[in-house]
Protein backbone atom coordinates (compact mmCIF):
# COMPACT_ATOMS: atom_id res chain seq x y z
CA UNK A 1 0.00 0.00 0.00
CA UNK A 2 1.36 3.91 -0.58
CA UNK A 3 0.04 6.00 1.96
CA UNK A 4 -0.96 9.35 1.18
CA UNK A 5 -0.92 12.40 3.40
CA UNK A 6 -3.86 14.95 3.36
CA UNK A 7 -3.88 18.08 4.55
CA UNK A 8 -5.93 21.43 3.68
CA UNK A 9 -4.41 24.39 1.25
CA UNK A 10 -5.07 27.71 1.10
CA UNK A 11 -6.46 28.72 -2.42
CA UNK A 12 -2.79 29.99 -3.63
CA UNK A 13 -0.85 26.56 -2.59
CA UNK A 14 -3.08 24.16 -3.63
CA UNK A 15 -1.10 20.88 -4.60
CA UNK A 16 -1.03 19.73 -8.17
CA UNK A 17 -3.67 17.53 -9.39
CA UNK A 18 -1.80 14.64 -9.48
CA UNK A 19 -0.71 15.19 -5.77
CA UNK A 20 -4.79 15.32 -4.37
CA UNK A 21 -6.84 12.58 -3.12
CA UNK A 22 -9.15 12.44 -5.83
CA UNK A 23 -6.78 11.77 -8.18
CA UNK A 24 -5.13 9.16 -6.17
CA UNK A 25 -7.93 7.38 -5.99
CA UNK A 26 -8.97 7.76 -9.66
CA UNK A 27 -5.26 6.41 -9.94
CA UNK A 28 -6.00 3.60 -8.49
CA UNK A 29 -9.40 2.79 -10.25
CA UNK A 30 -7.82 3.30 -13.85
CA UNK A 31 -4.56 0.55 -13.15
CA UNK A 32 -5.77 -2.20 -14.78
CA UNK A 33 -4.30 -4.87 -12.21
CA UNK A 34 -5.75 -8.48 -12.59
CA UNK A 35 -8.45 -9.24 -9.39
CA UNK A 36 -7.14 -12.39 -7.61
CA UNK A 37 -9.04 -15.58 -7.30
CA UNK A 38 -10.00 -15.16 -3.46
CA UNK A 39 -11.39 -11.75 -4.05
CA UNK A 40 -12.96 -12.88 -7.09
CA UNK A 41 -14.77 -15.43 -4.91
CA UNK A 42 -15.57 -13.09 -2.26
CA UNK A 43 -17.20 -10.86 -4.87
CA UNK A 44 -19.00 -13.61 -5.96
CA UNK A 45 -20.54 -14.42 -2.40
CA UNK A 46 -21.38 -10.74 -1.84
CA UNK A 47 -23.34 -10.39 -4.98
CA UNK A 48 -25.34 -13.43 -3.47
CA UNK A 49 -25.59 -11.82 -0.60
CA UNK A 50 -26.96 -8.82 -1.53
CA UNK A 51 -29.24 -10.49 -3.68
CA UNK A 52 -30.88 -12.23 -0.58
CA UNK A 53 -31.65 -9.11 1.63
CA UNK A 54 -32.77 -7.58 -1.25
CA UNK A 55 -35.15 -10.10 -2.63
CA UNK A 56 -36.54 -10.22 0.99
CA UNK A 57 -37.36 -6.70 1.37
CA UNK A 58 -39.35 -6.22 -2.16
CA UNK A 59 -42.48 -5.86 -0.76
CA UNK A 60 -41.44 -3.62 2.16
CA UNK A 61 -42.79 -0.10 1.52
CA UNK A 62 -39.36 1.78 0.92
CA UNK A 63 -38.90 -0.54 -1.66
CA UNK A 64 -41.65 -0.29 -3.29
CA UNK A 65 -41.85 3.18 -3.91
CA UNK A 66 -38.30 3.30 -4.68
CA UNK A 67 -39.18 0.63 -7.28
CA UNK A 68 -42.54 2.28 -8.80
CA UNK A 69 -39.98 5.85 -9.08
CA UNK A 70 -37.51 3.75 -11.18
CA UNK A 71 -40.18 2.09 -13.56
CA UNK A 72 -41.02 5.86 -13.87
CA UNK A 73 -37.86 6.48 -15.87
CA UNK A 74 -37.72 3.97 -18.94
CA UNK A 75 -34.41 3.72 -20.43
CA UNK A 76 -31.96 6.13 -21.86
CA UNK A 77 -31.22 6.08 -25.88
CA UNK A 78 -27.86 5.66 -24.88
CA UNK A 79 -27.91 1.79 -23.73
CA UNK A 80 -30.38 -0.77 -23.57
CA UNK A 81 -31.01 0.48 -19.87
CA UNK A 82 -30.80 -1.72 -16.56
CA UNK A 83 -33.54 -4.26 -14.78
CA UNK A 84 -35.00 -3.44 -11.37
CA UNK A 85 -35.47 -6.24 -8.59
CA UNK A 86 -38.83 -7.58 -8.66
CA UNK A 87 -39.53 -6.65 -12.05
CA UNK A 88 -39.51 -8.72 -15.13
CA UNK A 89 -35.81 -8.91 -16.94
CA UNK A 90 -37.65 -7.47 -20.31
CA UNK A 91 -38.71 -4.18 -18.32
CA UNK A 92 -35.12 -1.91 -18.43
CA UNK A 93 -34.95 1.45 -16.54
CA UNK A 94 -32.39 4.68 -17.01
CA UNK A 95 -29.25 2.96 -15.14
CA UNK A 96 -29.29 5.88 -12.40
CA UNK A 97 -32.66 5.18 -11.19
CA UNK A 98 -31.92 1.46 -11.29
CA UNK A 99 -29.20 1.94 -8.78
CA UNK A 100 -31.59 3.84 -6.94
CA UNK A 101 -34.59 1.09 -6.51
CA UNK A 102 -31.95 -2.19 -6.10
CA UNK A 103 -29.70 0.03 -3.67
CA UNK A 104 -32.71 0.81 -1.29
CA UNK A 105 -33.55 -2.90 -1.66
CA UNK A 106 -30.21 -3.92 -0.52
CA UNK A 107 -30.08 -1.73 2.41
CA UNK A 108 -33.81 -1.74 3.69
CA UNK A 109 -32.91 -4.67 6.04
CA UNK A 110 -29.51 -3.34 7.15
CA UNK A 111 -28.62 -7.14 6.50
CA UNK A 112 -25.64 -6.72 4.06
CA UNK A 113 -22.01 -6.48 4.71
CA UNK A 114 -20.16 -4.32 6.92
CA UNK A 115 -16.48 -3.03 7.42
CA UNK A 116 -15.71 -0.66 10.74
CA UNK A 117 -12.41 0.94 11.30
CA UNK A 118 -12.36 5.18 11.97
CA UNK A 119 -15.86 5.46 9.54
CA UNK A 120 -17.99 2.51 9.36
CA UNK A 121 -19.73 1.69 5.78
CA UNK A 122 -21.90 -1.20 3.77
CA UNK A 123 -19.25 -1.46 1.04
CA UNK A 124 -22.37 -3.92 -0.89
CA UNK A 125 -23.75 -0.44 -1.28
CA UNK A 126 -21.22 -0.13 -4.40
CA UNK A 127 -22.80 -3.22 -5.96
CA UNK A 128 -25.92 -1.87 -7.39
CA UNK A 129 -24.70 1.32 -9.29
CA UNK A 130 -22.39 -0.93 -10.53
CA UNK A 131 -24.31 -3.53 -11.99
CA UNK A 132 -26.86 -0.91 -13.34
CA UNK A 133 -24.26 0.49 -15.35
CA UNK A 134 -22.84 -2.91 -16.90
CA UNK A 135 -26.06 -4.20 -17.78
CA UNK A 136 -27.04 -0.17 -19.33
CA UNK A 137 -23.60 -0.19 -21.18
CA UNK A 138 -22.95 -4.23 -21.58
CA UNK A 139 -23.88 -4.23 -25.61
CA UNK A 140 -22.21 -1.09 -26.37
CA UNK A 141 -19.21 -1.21 -24.70
CA UNK A 142 -18.64 -4.82 -24.86
CA UNK A 143 -18.66 -5.32 -20.87
CA UNK A 144 -18.97 -8.89 -19.10
CA UNK A 145 -18.37 -10.03 -15.85
CA UNK A 146 -15.15 -10.07 -15.92
CA UNK A 147 -15.45 -5.75 -16.03
CA UNK A 148 -17.87 -6.28 -13.16
CA UNK A 149 -15.99 -7.99 -11.12
CA UNK A 150 -12.73 -5.88 -11.44
CA UNK A 151 -15.68 -2.66 -10.88
CA UNK A 152 -16.64 -4.09 -7.99
CA UNK A 153 -13.27 -4.89 -6.37
CA UNK A 154 -12.33 -0.85 -6.66
CA UNK A 155 -15.40 0.33 -5.28
CA UNK A 156 -15.12 -1.80 -2.35
CA UNK A 157 -10.98 -0.46 -2.19
CA UNK A 158 -11.49 2.57 -2.42
CA UNK A 159 -14.78 2.79 0.21
CA UNK A 160 -12.96 0.73 2.81
CA UNK A 161 -10.09 2.94 2.40
CA UNK A 162 -11.18 5.76 2.78
CA UNK A 163 -13.04 4.18 6.23
CA UNK A 164 -10.01 3.27 7.24
CA UNK A 165 -8.61 6.51 7.62
CA UNK A 166 -11.11 9.29 7.29
CA UNK A 167 -13.75 9.75 10.18
CA UNK A 168 -16.56 11.22 9.07
CA UNK A 169 -19.36 10.12 12.20
CA UNK A 170 -17.03 11.96 14.38
CA UNK A 171 -18.51 15.36 12.68
CA UNK A 172 -21.92 14.20 12.25
CA UNK A 173 -21.80 13.28 8.70
CA UNK A 174 -23.48 10.53 6.85
CA UNK A 175 -21.05 7.71 5.81
CA UNK A 176 -22.45 7.21 2.80
CA UNK A 177 -19.85 10.07 1.77
CA UNK A 178 -17.45 7.63 1.22
CA UNK A 179 -20.16 5.74 -1.22
CA UNK A 180 -20.40 8.40 -3.27
CA UNK A 181 -16.21 8.57 -4.18
CA UNK A 182 -16.18 4.78 -4.22
CA UNK A 183 -18.94 4.02 -6.40
CA UNK A 184 -17.91 6.52 -9.01
CA UNK A 185 -13.97 5.05 -9.30
CA UNK A 186 -15.73 1.24 -9.36
CA UNK A 187 -17.80 2.65 -12.23
CA UNK A 188 -14.62 4.12 -14.16
CA UNK A 189 -12.85 0.69 -14.01
CA UNK A 190 -16.04 -0.91 -15.03
CA UNK A 191 -15.73 1.14 -17.83
CA UNK A 192 -12.02 1.57 -18.53
CA UNK A 193 -11.81 4.79 -18.21
CA UNK A 194 -8.69 7.51 -17.88
CA UNK A 195 -8.29 9.19 -14.31
CA UNK A 196 -8.55 12.07 -15.18
CA UNK A 197 -12.56 11.87 -15.97
CA UNK A 198 -12.36 9.31 -13.29
CA UNK A 199 -10.65 11.87 -10.88
CA UNK A 200 -13.78 14.77 -12.17
CA UNK A 201 -16.62 11.92 -11.16
CA UNK A 202 -15.06 11.38 -7.86
CA UNK A 203 -14.74 15.08 -6.93
CA UNK A 204 -18.72 15.87 -8.02
CA UNK A 205 -19.35 12.33 -6.12
CA UNK A 206 -17.99 13.90 -3.05
CA UNK A 207 -19.65 17.10 -3.20
CA UNK A 208 -23.08 16.23 -3.82
CA UNK A 209 -23.24 13.36 -1.14
CA UNK A 210 -22.06 14.80 2.16
CA UNK A 211 -25.10 15.15 4.73
CA UNK A 212 -25.59 14.89 8.35
CA UNK A 213 -26.04 11.98 10.26
CA UNK A 214 -29.43 12.89 11.54
CA UNK A 215 -30.87 10.16 9.65
CA UNK A 216 -29.99 7.57 11.68
CA UNK A 217 -29.89 8.92 15.04
CA UNK A 218 -33.38 9.95 16.73
CA UNK A 219 -36.54 8.41 15.23
CA UNK A 220 -34.94 6.98 12.50
CA UNK A 221 -36.98 7.22 8.75
CA UNK A 222 -36.85 5.05 5.54
CA UNK A 223 -34.47 7.63 4.14
CA UNK A 224 -31.92 5.17 6.23
CA UNK A 225 -32.39 3.27 3.37
CA UNK A 226 -32.63 5.73 0.77
CA UNK A 227 -29.51 7.78 1.70
CA UNK A 228 -27.02 5.16 0.30
CA UNK A 229 -29.22 4.35 -2.70
CA UNK A 230 -29.09 8.20 -3.69
CA UNK A 231 -25.44 8.27 -3.26
CA UNK A 232 -24.73 5.44 -5.97
CA UNK A 233 -27.67 7.19 -8.10
CA UNK A 234 -25.03 10.43 -7.79
CA UNK A 235 -21.98 8.60 -8.43
CA UNK A 236 -23.82 7.17 -11.38
CA UNK A 237 -25.06 10.91 -13.02
CA UNK A 238 -21.23 12.19 -11.47
CA UNK A 239 -19.45 9.78 -14.02
CA UNK A 240 -21.89 10.63 -16.77
CA UNK A 241 -20.97 14.26 -16.65
CA UNK A 242 -17.40 14.01 -16.41
CA UNK A 243 -17.49 11.07 -19.45
CA UNK A 244 -19.03 14.65 -20.95
CA UNK A 245 -16.09 16.91 -19.93
CA UNK A 246 -17.17 18.44 -17.00
CA UNK A 247 -15.50 19.56 -14.06
CA UNK A 248 -15.76 19.24 -10.54
CA UNK A 249 -14.66 21.30 -7.14
CA UNK A 250 -11.02 21.31 -7.18
CA UNK A 251 -9.37 20.32 -4.51
CA UNK A 252 -12.55 18.64 -3.21
CA UNK A 253 -10.81 17.41 -0.28
CA UNK A 254 -7.97 19.43 0.47
CA UNK A 255 -8.96 22.87 -0.30
CA UNK A 256 -9.67 25.58 1.98
CA UNK A 257 -13.74 25.36 1.61
CA UNK A 258 -13.44 21.92 0.72
CA UNK A 259 -14.58 19.09 2.34
CA UNK A 260 -11.86 18.77 5.22
CA UNK A 261 -11.69 21.93 6.21
CA UNK A 262 -15.76 22.54 7.05
CA UNK A 263 -17.45 19.01 7.23
CA UNK A 264 -14.40 17.01 8.75
CA UNK A 265 -11.73 17.72 10.63
CA UNK A 266 -11.03 21.21 9.96
CA UNK A 267 -8.06 23.60 8.55
CA UNK A 268 -5.23 21.95 10.40
CA UNK A 269 -6.53 18.51 9.56
CA UNK A 270 -4.00 15.89 8.57
CA UNK A 271 -4.96 12.10 7.19
CA UNK A 272 -2.29 9.66 6.26
CA UNK A 273 -4.89 7.45 3.77
CA UNK A 274 -3.36 4.39 2.66
CA UNK A 275 -4.34 3.03 -1.03
CA UNK A 276 -2.88 0.48 -3.05
CA UNK A 277 0.38 0.87 -5.24
CA UNK A 278 0.51 0.93 -9.10
CA UNK A 279 -0.08 -2.89 -10.00
CA UNK A 280 -0.87 -3.76 -6.47
CA UNK A 281 -4.27 -6.35 -6.31
CA UNK A 282 -6.65 -4.70 -4.54
CA UNK A 283 -8.00 -6.78 -1.73
CA UNK A 284 -9.72 -4.83 0.90
CA UNK A 285 -13.27 -6.96 0.42
CA UNK A 286 -11.27 -9.72 1.78
CA UNK A 287 -11.03 -6.94 5.30
CA UNK A 288 -15.19 -6.58 5.12
CA UNK A 289 -17.70 -8.96 7.09
CA UNK A 290 -21.12 -10.32 6.23
CA UNK A 291 -24.18 -10.31 8.22
CA UNK A 292 -25.82 -13.47 9.97
CA UNK A 293 -28.48 -11.32 11.48
CA UNK A 294 -30.77 -8.60 10.66
CA UNK A 295 -29.50 -5.67 12.55
CA UNK A 296 -26.29 -2.91 12.92
CA UNK A 297 -22.85 -4.96 12.49
CA UNK A 298 -22.08 -4.46 16.39
CA UNK A 299 -25.02 -6.17 17.27
CA UNK A 300 -24.36 -9.32 15.75
CA UNK A 301 -21.79 -10.74 18.36
CA UNK A 302 -23.90 -9.55 20.76
CA UNK A 303 -27.09 -11.34 19.21
CA UNK A 304 -24.85 -14.71 19.70
CA UNK A 305 -24.01 -14.16 23.05
CA UNK A 306 -27.67 -13.41 23.88
CA UNK A 307 -28.64 -16.92 22.33
CA UNK A 308 -25.51 -18.68 23.94
CA UNK A 309 -27.33 -17.54 27.39
CA UNK A 310 -30.35 -18.07 26.73
CA UNK A 311 -29.17 -21.89 25.73
CA UNK A 312 -27.31 -22.32 28.80
CA UNK A 313 -29.21 -19.77 31.61
CA UNK A 314 -32.86 -21.00 31.47
CA UNK A 315 -33.10 -19.62 34.99
CA UNK A 316 -32.50 -16.13 33.74
CA UNK A 317 -35.70 -16.36 31.38
CA UNK A 318 -38.04 -16.23 34.08
CA UNK A 319 -40.19 -12.63 33.93
CA UNK A 320 -38.81 -10.71 36.76
CA UNK A 321 -35.33 -13.08 37.42
CA UNK A 322 -32.71 -10.30 36.05
CA UNK A 323 -32.34 -6.64 37.68
CA UNK A 324 -30.04 -5.15 35.17
CA UNK A 325 -27.94 -5.85 32.16
CA UNK A 326 -25.00 -3.62 31.72
CA UNK A 327 -23.37 -4.31 28.21
CA UNK A 328 -20.03 -3.09 28.17
CA UNK A 329 -18.42 -2.33 24.87
CA UNK A 330 -16.60 0.00 22.31
CA UNK A 331 -17.09 4.16 22.67
CA UNK A 332 -18.38 3.59 18.87
CA UNK A 333 -20.92 0.80 19.99
CA UNK A 334 -22.35 2.73 23.03
CA UNK A 335 -22.63 6.33 21.62
CA UNK A 336 -24.78 4.92 18.19
CA UNK A 337 -26.55 1.96 19.46
CA UNK A 338 -26.61 1.95 22.87
CA UNK A 339 -27.89 3.80 25.76
CA UNK A 340 -25.05 6.52 25.02
CA UNK A 341 -26.78 8.23 21.81
CA UNK A 342 -28.81 9.60 24.15
CA UNK A 343 -32.34 8.26 22.29
CA UNK A 344 -35.40 7.67 23.89
CA UNK A 345 -36.45 6.01 20.97
CA UNK A 346 -33.99 3.32 21.70
CA UNK A 347 -36.66 2.30 24.40
CA UNK A 348 -39.34 2.64 22.47
CA UNK A 349 -41.88 -0.09 21.92
CA UNK A 350 -43.50 2.02 19.12
CA UNK A 351 -40.01 3.35 17.22
CA UNK A 352 -39.83 2.35 13.80
CA UNK A 353 -38.00 -1.13 12.58
CA UNK A 354 -35.03 1.29 11.61
CA UNK A 355 -35.01 3.24 14.60
CA UNK A 356 -34.85 -0.86 16.96
CA UNK A 357 -32.06 -2.25 14.39
CA UNK A 358 -30.17 0.47 15.91
CA UNK A 359 -31.04 -0.45 19.40
CA UNK A 360 -28.62 -3.01 21.18
CA UNK A 361 -31.16 -3.00 24.22
CA UNK A 362 -34.03 -3.92 22.39
CA UNK A 363 -31.82 -6.10 20.58
CA UNK A 364 -30.38 -7.81 23.37
CA UNK A 365 -33.18 -8.38 25.43
CA UNK A 366 -35.23 -9.82 22.61
CA UNK A 367 -32.23 -12.27 21.59
CA UNK A 368 -32.32 -12.97 24.89
CA UNK A 369 -35.73 -13.97 25.32
CA UNK A 370 -36.21 -15.90 22.18
CA UNK A 371 -32.71 -17.44 22.29
CA UNK A 372 -33.12 -16.45 18.05
CA UNK A 373 -33.70 -13.17 15.70
CA UNK A 374 -35.04 -13.19 12.56
CA UNK A 375 -35.24 -10.34 10.07
CA UNK A 376 -39.47 -9.60 10.38
CA UNK A 377 -40.30 -11.33 13.54
CA UNK A 378 -38.09 -9.87 15.71
CA UNK A 379 -39.21 -6.14 14.66
CA UNK A 380 -42.91 -6.79 14.36
CA UNK A 381 -44.43 -4.37 17.10
CA UNK A 382 -46.36 -6.68 18.92
CA UNK A 383 -42.94 -8.15 19.93
CA UNK A 384 -41.18 -4.85 20.89
CA UNK A 385 -44.34 -4.48 22.57
CA UNK A 386 -44.27 -7.23 24.77
CA UNK A 387 -44.73 -6.28 28.67
CA UNK A 388 -42.23 -8.44 29.56
CA UNK A 389 -39.55 -7.75 26.83
CA UNK A 390 -40.29 -4.05 27.56
CA UNK A 391 -39.87 -4.70 31.12
CA UNK A 392 -36.20 -6.32 30.41
CA UNK A 393 -35.26 -3.85 27.56
CA UNK A 394 -35.40 -1.03 30.43
CA UNK A 395 -33.00 -3.21 32.36
CA UNK A 396 -30.63 -2.95 29.61
CA UNK A 397 -27.90 0.13 29.61
CA UNK A 398 -24.49 0.31 27.51
CA UNK A 399 -21.65 1.95 28.87
CA UNK A 400 -18.09 2.04 26.90
CA UNK A 401 -14.86 0.24 27.99
CA UNK A 402 -11.44 1.29 26.99
CA UNK A 403 -10.32 -2.18 26.41
CA UNK A 404 -12.88 -2.82 23.77
CA UNK A 405 -12.66 0.31 21.99
CA UNK A 406 -9.10 -0.47 21.61
CA UNK A 407 -9.80 -3.83 20.11
CA UNK A 408 -12.70 -2.24 17.77
CA UNK A 409 -10.06 0.23 16.06
CA UNK A 410 -6.93 -2.50 16.35
CA UNK A 411 -5.32 -2.90 12.97
CA UNK A 412 -4.53 -6.54 13.70
CA UNK A 413 -7.05 -9.09 12.68
CA UNK A 414 -6.66 -10.95 15.11
CA UNK A 415 -7.95 -9.04 18.18
CA UNK A 416 -9.77 -6.71 16.48
CA UNK A 417 -13.07 -7.28 17.90
CA UNK A 418 -16.85 -5.59 17.67
CA UNK A 419 -18.96 -7.63 20.36
CA UNK A 420 -18.95 -6.52 24.38
CA UNK A 421 -18.84 -8.16 27.78
CA UNK A 422 -22.30 -8.51 29.33
CA UNK A 423 -22.93 -8.01 33.11
CA UNK A 424 -26.49 -9.21 34.05
CA UNK A 425 -27.50 -8.86 38.13
CA UNK A 426 -30.27 -10.98 39.07
CA UNK A 427 -33.13 -10.52 41.14
CA UNK A 428 -31.39 -12.17 43.86
CA UNK A 429 -27.79 -9.84 44.02
CA UNK A 430 -25.78 -12.77 41.92
CA UNK A 431 -24.23 -11.89 38.59
CA UNK A 432 -23.44 -13.62 35.36
CA UNK A 433 -21.09 -12.39 33.49
CA UNK A 434 -19.72 -13.67 29.56
CA UNK A 435 -18.56 -12.12 26.63
CA UNK A 436 -17.98 -12.49 22.89
CA UNK A 437 -15.32 -10.71 21.07
CA UNK A 438 -16.25 -11.61 17.19
CA UNK A 439 -19.71 -12.58 15.65
CA UNK A 440 -20.14 -16.33 15.08
CA UNK A 441 -20.40 -15.67 11.45
CA UNK A 442 -17.15 -13.49 11.47
CA UNK A 443 -14.29 -14.86 9.78
CA UNK A 444 -12.65 -16.19 13.08
CA UNK A 445 -15.94 -16.89 14.79
CA UNK A 446 -17.32 -20.01 15.70
CA UNK A 447 -18.87 -20.28 12.16
CA UNK A 448 -17.47 -18.52 9.99
CA UNK A 449 -19.87 -17.44 6.67
CA UNK A 450 -18.66 -19.45 3.42
CA UNK A 451 -20.05 -20.03 -0.10
CA UNK A 452 -22.73 -22.70 1.13
CA UNK A 453 -23.98 -19.96 4.05
CA UNK A 454 -24.47 -16.76 1.63
CA UNK A 455 -26.39 -19.55 -0.59
CA UNK A 456 -28.60 -20.60 2.67
CA UNK A 457 -29.60 -16.82 3.32
CA UNK A 458 -30.47 -16.51 -0.51
CA UNK A 459 -32.63 -18.99 -0.67
CA UNK A 460 -34.07 -18.51 2.89
CA UNK A 461 -34.66 -14.77 2.20
CA UNK A 462 -35.78 -15.55 -1.47
CA UNK A 463 -38.53 -18.28 -0.65
CA UNK A 464 -41.25 -15.78 0.00
CA UNK A 465 -41.11 -14.05 -3.51
CA UNK A 466 -38.86 -15.70 -5.38
CA UNK A 467 -40.02 -18.79 -7.52
CA UNK A 468 -38.15 -21.82 -6.79
CA UNK A 469 -36.38 -21.92 -10.71
CA UNK A 470 -35.92 -18.63 -10.17
CA UNK A 471 -33.71 -18.97 -7.05
CA UNK A 472 -32.04 -21.70 -8.74
CA UNK A 473 -31.50 -19.48 -12.07
CA UNK A 474 -30.10 -16.51 -10.17
CA UNK A 475 -27.21 -18.96 -8.17
CA UNK A 476 -26.15 -20.42 -11.01
CA UNK A 477 -25.59 -17.07 -12.42
CA UNK A 478 -24.25 -15.14 -9.90
CA UNK A 479 -21.80 -17.90 -9.36
CA UNK A 480 -20.20 -18.00 -12.56
CA UNK A 481 -20.17 -14.30 -12.19
CA UNK A 482 -16.31 -13.43 -14.38
CA UNK A 483 -18.04 -15.80 -16.73
CA UNK A 484 -20.84 -14.19 -17.79
CA UNK A 485 -20.92 -12.60 -21.46
CA UNK A 486 -22.47 -9.50 -21.97
CA UNK A 487 -25.95 -10.90 -22.64
CA UNK A 488 -25.67 -12.29 -19.60
CA UNK A 489 -25.01 -9.16 -17.53
CA UNK A 490 -28.89 -8.30 -18.32
CA UNK A 491 -30.27 -11.07 -16.63
CA UNK A 492 -28.35 -10.45 -13.05
CA UNK A 493 -31.15 -9.73 -11.64
CA UNK A 494 -34.41 -10.85 -9.06
CA UNK A 495 -38.23 -11.67 -10.94
CA UNK A 496 -41.01 -11.73 -8.72
CA UNK A 497 -43.19 -14.58 -8.55
CA UNK A 498 -46.17 -13.89 -10.70
CA UNK A 499 -48.82 -11.70 -8.82
CA UNK A 500 -46.49 -11.09 -5.80
CA UNK A 501 -47.02 -7.53 -5.65
CA UNK A 502 -50.58 -7.28 -6.49
CA UNK A 503 -51.54 -6.48 -2.70
CA UNK A 504 -49.40 -3.68 -2.35
CA UNK A 505 -51.12 -0.27 -2.35
CA UNK A 506 -50.27 1.69 -5.78
CA UNK A 507 -48.15 4.79 -4.79
CA UNK A 508 -48.48 8.16 -6.80
CA UNK A 509 -45.89 10.93 -6.62
CA UNK A 510 -45.01 13.38 -9.41
CA UNK A 511 -43.52 11.22 -11.83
Amino acid sequence: MQTTAVRVHRSESSPERTEQLAWKIAAVAADEVPVDDDVTEMIINRVIDNAAVAAASLTRDPVAAARSQALAHPRSSGGDGATVFGSSGDVRVSPEWAAWANGVAVRELDYHDTFLAAEYSHPGDNIPPLVAVAQHLAAARGLTGRELVRGIATGYEVQIDLARSISLHRHKIDHVAHLGPSAAAGIGTLLGLGPDVIFQAIGQALHTTTATRQSRKGEISSWKAFAPAFAGKIAVEAVDRAMRGQTSPTPIYEGEDGVIAWLLDGPDAAYDVALPAAGEAKRAILDSFTKEHSAEYQAQALIDLARKLHREHPEILVPGAIRSILIATSQHTHNVIGSGANDPQKYDPRASRETLDHSVPYIFAVALQDGAWHHVDSYLPERAGRADTVALWNTVTTSEDAEWTRRYHSTDPAEKAFGGRVEIVLADGSTLVDELAVADAHPLGARPFVRSDYVDKFRLLAADVLAPGEVDRFLDLAQRLPELSSTDLGALTLVARPGRFDTLPHLNGIF
